[in-house]
């Protein structure tokens, strides 16, 4: 025990020593929750409109008023002709373009109905129709309004709830994403260069001589980087809540529990490719570029994994990343227990044990 204490204080002291790994593993986690907090987001706020109304009466001036006044919209430009729709979108100049008819106000005090057409940039499908949905709540609120207690002879009301996340705030499925993304670059690439380092030092030798098992070794090189991921988990919540005001529903005792079990994951899967491979850079380019792609596609939190073909879906469960995410998004915004995640950390358990034990038996007692 005396030996495996001493390999892990060398460990900690070859990271204290490498400033460079040192600051990428403390400062990415909040680089990147800080980019996709605030800079990559999927709401669609102040977007820039254009009004054709010809005729401007009053109950149209209201709706745009309504229309400027959200927080969704902001009125750049009024258009005088059909014609110029086109050109407002050529020039980039806005994402929607809000159509009044002749007489709109007329149109509702005699016929009771009038038409509003919604024309949408839709080069960016998802903001196209995210705008084109908020412009329509807006125009049935007035609508309502209009009517007052008037009931039409039939009547359909639909009632729409959302649960877990009522105002669609972004940050409830970019932060469990961001988090699953990080433990798994860092935690893998960190350790992925560990034993390579050795090789290219030439210290390997001093190690396979010293009358240790491969399996201390091992272990030696996760303990520190599991910490450092660690103490990355705890920024990275701490960000989640008092930067991004995301609130935490679930366990903090089982959220932390699970991370822990996830980093091991990635660390088993780190001294695997570091255990395969020869020279640092080629470790790197394996975790950095072999990793990246599958846990961006098959994790689920940028694209839904029900919608690729079935050979892609088989594949996304041999990927850790995928069940880490589920567990997240159970505890931290579902508020949800064990009970609902304890097959998810199954498969983790079993994904990691795995890992680590092809990585012990990858690690090569002789050099030649």
């Amino acid at each position: 025990m005396k030996i495996f204490f001493s390999f892990i204080r060398k460990e900690f002291q070859h990271v204290w020593r490498d400033k460079r790994s040192l600051f990428i593993l403390l400062s990415m986690p909040i680089m990147m929750m800080l980019i996709f907090g605030f800079a990559l987001s999927n709401e669609v706020k102040n977007s820039k409109i254009a009004i054709l109304c010809p005729s401007m009466d009053e109950n149209s001036r209201i709706l745009i008023d309504r229309l400027d006044q959200s927080a969704y919209f902001s009125v750049v430009k009024r258009l005088s002709a059909p014609t110029e729709i086109e050109s407002f979108f050529q020039k980039s100049q806005g994402r929607l373009v809000v159509v009044f008819p002749e007489g709109f106000a007329n149109q509702l005090a005699h016929d009771k109905k009038t038409n509003i057409q919604l024309i949408a940039d839709a080069s960016d499908p998802n903001a196209a129709n995210i705008v084109v949905s908020y412009a329509s709540m807006i125009i049935r609120d007035y609508q309502k309004e209009l009517m007052g207690d008037a009931e039409m002879p039939y009547s359909i009301q639909i009632e729409n709830r959302l649960l877990y996340n009522p105002q669609s705030i972004s940050a409830f499925m970019f932060v469990p994403g961001v988090m699953t993304l990080i433990l798994m670059l860092l935690g893998a690439m960190m350790t992925s260069i560990s034993i390579v380092k050795e090789k290219e030092l030439g210290t390997m030798e001093i190690l396979l001589v010293s009358p240790v098992r491969p399996i201390i070794v091992v272990l030696s090189k996760t303990i520190p980087y599991a910490l450092l991921c660690f103490i990355d988990v705890i920024i990275i919540l701490l960000m989640a809540r008092f930067v991004l005001n995301m609130p935490i529903r679930g366990d903090i005792f089982l959220l932390l529990l699970e991370s822990i079990l996830f980093i091991f994951t990635t660390l088993s899967l780190g001294l695997l490719i570091s255990n395969s491979v020869e020279q640092q850079q080629v470790a790197m380019f394996i975790s950095l570029v072999g990793l990246l792609m599958p846990s961006l596609i098959f994790t689920g939190f940028m694209f839904p994994i029900e919608n690729m073909p079935l050979p892609m879906q088989v594949i996304s469960n041999i990927v850790p990343t995928k069940w880490y995410y589920k567990i997240l998004m159970s505890i931290m915004v579902k508020g949800l227990g064990w009970q609902h995640v304890w097959k998810e950390t199954l498969i983790l358990m079993v994904m990691t044990l795995v890992l680590l034990g092809m990585a012990i038996r990858k690690f090569k007692i002789r050099l030649a």
